[in-house]
């Protein structure tokens, strides 16, 4: 686009994204839908109220349709041990007919998942059932055995498959899906799992079987009264599975049977954690809407309605989805848990204001949480509506790191007057060190939004100023927010004056020199993506850590993608061993490890240590202000959890609080959650 111009702003009559559409006799009142997912907010497999509320407010939002389930099990031995909403038994039905209401009340529709996980399911947990498979072939990501399905086997599940159908037909939902992909059906499908002689083996055809028999079970069990999907992988991408060729004589086989009135289009495979985030996941490491030529390709094989939904983060590239004729309903899963009123702002024309998916992956890792929403799947105890302060007050936050923007953020929604005191040039705090990291560059977003907010809000940003106790003071506070953030921790070590921080390399405050030893004491993504960043440089590496494996704490999609990258770049790594001290011998930098499990001490030589261990808390402005405070800055926890009332009313002197790393070292979310519980109150 030139510079200077903008998007032409589009009409809820123009938008394509706010069509109507009609699949079978459903109306749907736009394109837009949530697809299913595995939140974990069910309850021992039972959708009750956090379930409920939390596709009722995506409802609410405005989008045409919510599918639930996320692998909903159809029978009681495809568990993966607990987080599956229980289809298998009628004990579902009235929580699902809650559910329905619920969200049919808003205008929306509603659809589950209905799937057996095959061989993805424990054998070593919640029933106890040795888990089921077309063949003996056991998933690297599940780790089960599986016993080779027999008729008896095939029968049953194919009939707990129309009865699960049946009880949500019962409870007053809208349509189902059922699930190929890596689940029982797509098991049976695919060469490269299915080694079977009988009927349900061998050709396209006999591999279909299984799938085809399930949806006819279906079909008689719900009658004409609701669509029917399937979830389909359009290409397995990989040599000895599932071709495009294949995917599509196989769609076109269920087009002919016409038991099933739209597909659901996945790509690639589950059966490993790398497997999950590069091609039916993707996470931060793989591109925005990496399969849409797939599904272009897929479109021109078949004729029923097709729905789509991986990594298409943006408005933008949705309507582009829509628009081009690629799919009929675009699904924004993780958009919606980003902003559930996503196309409520899109109705208004407030497009600019939706809190953008930046594609961390954190809801993967965390389940519906969202780096940067914490009301996500908390809708009863932090709603994502604020409501305005019965007294707005003045309010100084110190710090625009993503801790200190939230504050200032929530206190403005609440009509505070706020302003915001940073001491270096722009916001950002550590967030603009981890979006300098290799493939992160999307972190970037959360701050982005917020600064957008806050200019819509009217907050007074003050750049370039170290805040002193005084010059807080004469803002004449009611309410002041620390969240000065911290420094790298490197006080603890002996001979930290001689390493660097992963700060440095990633802030390009220093460079890298000759052979480089990385420690990370965390867990988290700084210490690998530094090694990542000088490996990519052309130095020699090698990377320590006390943990029992690579970047432990870290999701399991940017897991998966770092731990590819290391092989890839050929970089050693040391496990189980603790960083004791670091010293200075003929030029060359000595560190000495304790092995964790021995106690045994081994010393490694390099040009550059650089340490990672978290920060310590900026937190001097906070103790010089804590005496004039009305509270000595102690922040009510009982109350800010709600397991208390408020707290009595200042008599004198403002209400001081710390947040994020002004307190202790954590992650974005922590910080976010942390800021927007507490601000919501104040």
């Amino acid at each position: 686009m030139p510079p200077g111009l903008s998007a032409p702003k589009l009409s809820a009559t123009s938008d394509p994204l706010l069509q109507p559409f009609r699949l079978k006799g459903l109306e749907l009142k736009n394109r837009i839908i949530s697809t299913s997912h595995a939140s974990m907010l069910d309850d021992g497999g039972l959708p009750l109220e956090r379930y409920q509320a939390y596709h009722e407010r995506k409802a609410r939002g405005g989008l045409a349709m919510t599918m639930i389930g996320g692998s909903a099990m159809t029978s009681p031995d495809s568990s993966w041990g607990g987080g599956q909403v229980d289809l298998s038994d009628d004990r579902v039905i009235p929580h699902l007919a809650a559910l329905a209401g619920r969200v049919q009340a808003h205008g929306a529709k509603i659809m589950a998942q209905v799937s057996h996980l095959g061989r993805r399911a424990t054998a070593l947990g919640a029933n106890w059932l040795p888990a089921i498979a077309p063949s003996r072939m056991r998933e690297v990501r599940t780790r089960s055995f599986p016993k080779e399905m027999d008729r008896a086997d095939i029968d049953r599940v194919i009939g707990e498959y129309a009865a699960s159908a049946r009880r949500c037909l019962d409870a007053g939902f809208d349509g189902i899906e059922t699930l190929s992909g890596a689940h029982l059906i797509g098991q049976f499908m695919s060469p490269r799992v299915n080694r079977r002689t009988d009927e349900f083996g061998g050709s396209t055809a006999n591999r279909a079987r299984f799938g085809l028999m399930v949806h006819e079970a279906i079909r008689k069990a719900v009658g004409d009264a609701m669509p029917i999907g399937l979830r389909f992988v359009i290409d397995e991408g990989c040599e000895d599975g599932l071709y495009p060729e294949e995917c599509a004589e196989i769609a076109r086989l269920f087009e002919a049977e016409g038991h099933i009135d739209f597909f659901n289009c996945i790509y690639g495979l589950m059966d490993s954690d790398l497997l999950l985030a590069e091609t039916n996941m993707p996470g931060l490491y793989q591109k925005d809407a990496p399969f849409l030529d797939n599904v272009a390709a897929f479109r021109r094989e078949v004729t029923l309605p097709l729905i789509h939904a991986a990594a298409i983060r943006d408005v933008a590239t949705a309507r582009h989805v829509i628009g081009s004729g690629i799919v009929d309903l675009v699904g924004m899963t993780r958009a919606h848990i980003a902003d559930p009123d996503l196309v409520q702002k899109l109705i208004r024309g407030e497009e600019d204001h939706i809190r953008p998916c930046i594609g961390a992956a954190y809801c993967l890792y965390k389940k519906v949480n969202c780096i940067h929403n914490p009301s996500s799947g908390r809708e009863g105890s932090l709603p994502h509506d604020l409501t305005r302060a019965v007294q707005p007050h003045r309010a100084v936050v110190i710090g625009a790191g993503p801790a200190g923007l939230e504050a200032a953020r929530v206190l403005a929604e609440r009509g505070h007057s706020v302003t915001l005191l940073e001491a270096a040039g722009e916001a950002g705090g550590q967030v603009l060190l981890a979006a300098a990291a290799p493939q992160r560059g999307n972190l970037i977003g959360l701050i982005d939004w917020r600064l957008a907010e806050l200019a819509r809000l009217g907050v007074d940003i003050r750049y370039n100023c170290f805040a002193e106790g005084a010059e807080v003071m004469e803002l004449a506070p009611e309410i002041v927010i620390i969240a000065t953030g911290g420094l790298p921790d490197l006080d603890w070590l002996d001979g930290g004056d001689l390493c660097q921080s992963s700060w440095d390399i990633l802030g390009h405050m220093v460079p890298g020199r000759g052979e480089v030893l990385v420690y990370d004491g965390t867990g988290r993504q700084a210490a690998p993506t530094t090694a990542l960043k000088l490996a990519e440089a052309g130095h020699r590496l090698s990377l320590v850590t006390p943990d029992d494996a690579l970047a432990i704490e870290m999701s399991y999609t940017d897991r998966s993608g770092i731990r590819k990258r290391f092989h890839q770049e050929e970089i050693p790594v040391l496990t189980d061993h603790r960083l004791i001290r670091v010293e200075r011998a003929s030029g060359r930098l000595v560190a000495t490890f304790r092995n964790e499990m021995t106690g045994r001490e081994t010393t490694r030589e390099a040009d550059q240590v650089i340490v990672e261990h978290g920060s310590l808390p900026m937190d001097m402005l906070y103790h010089e202000l804590r005496a004039a405070s009305g509270n000595d800055g102690v922040t009510d926890q009982a109350f800010v959890l709600g397991r208390s009332p408020a707290p009595a009313p200042l008599r004198e002197g403002f209400e001081l609080h710390r947040i994020g790393d002004a307190v202790a070292s954590r992650d974005i979310y922590a910080t976010i959650l942390e800021s927007f519980r507490l601000c919501r109150l104040l």
